[in-house]
């Protein structure tokens, strides 16, 4: 009997989680700051350009962050 193929589903990432996260070069995942949006007034200028920045996904959420990526 010959053997049957079967094709291998090919995995697509989360659209939405391809748009929020990049990889670095040494394979961490960056990520935007949150509360930068509007209502900006109230908020200090030291608030406001620590959340300009980029920060880094947390140990705890890598691996979910990893799974929406298809990594």
């Amino acid at each position: 009997m010959a053997k049957a193929k079967v094709k291998k589903v090919k995995h697509k990432p989360k659209s939405g989680a391809s748009k929020r996260f990049k990889i670095t070069g040494t394979g961490k995942i960056k990520r935007k700051h949150a509360f930068k949006r509007h209502i900006l007034t109230k908020k200090e200028t030291e608030q406001k350009k620590r959340l300009t920045k980029d920060g880094l996904v947390s140990k705890a959420d890598t691996n979910n962050v990893k799974l929406m990526l298809c990594l």
